[in-house]
């Protein structure tokens, strides 16, 4: 049974509930203070994660708009000291990168966490037949290889 936040739960729950709903209707102009503010809890496991589902939500709604750019900049400012952060934001950038069309090299799509290849891999988030080829022979994972060899398929079967 899914119970209500209540003042029995941990106040580290409670926060988090708080801190989500607030970075979900935080205005543009605030995002990057109430970043900032999340971050210094005093919890930074629970700051992490209430701002890493911020980043992943924001990133992928911004994420072949123009404004993901002057966005990413600001938010790598906020966030420069938290690796976990940096390297989701810098895997978000990444695979805009690879969504536009632009440049990228193996090494990064190689390289990357076992969360961007699958996030790569899933339907309908990159078309890239030569990022998906790479995903396909080198994924870390099974399955990563097969969802990319499932979308390679899918490219060729005729409509």
């Amino acid at each position: 049974m899914t119970r209500l936040h209540t003042d029995e739960e941990p106040a580290e729950h409670r926060r988090f509930a708080h801190y989500l709903q607030a970075l979900e209707t935080v205005a543009e102009a605030d995002e990057a203070d109430l970043v900032a503010a999340v971050l210094r809890d005093q919890d930074a496991t629970m700051a992490d994660s209430a701002v890493g589902r911020h980043l992943d939500r924001r990133a992928a709604g911004l994420l072949t708009e123009p404004r993901f750019t002057a966005w990413a900049q600001t938010m790598t400012e906020v966030i420069a000291d938290r690796d976990f952060l940096t390297r989701r934001l810098h895997e978000w950038t990444l695979l805009r990168t690879i969504v536009l069309g632009k440049p990228w090299t193996a090494e990064d799509l190689a390289s990357a966490s076992d969360w961007f290849q699958r996030m790569a891999a899933a339907p309908q988030i990159v078309t890239s037949p030569e990022a998906l080829r790479l995903l396909a022979e080198r994924g870390r994972t099974r399955r990563v290889r097969n969802a990319a060899n499932r979308q390679l398929r899918h490219r060729h079967q005729p409509n």
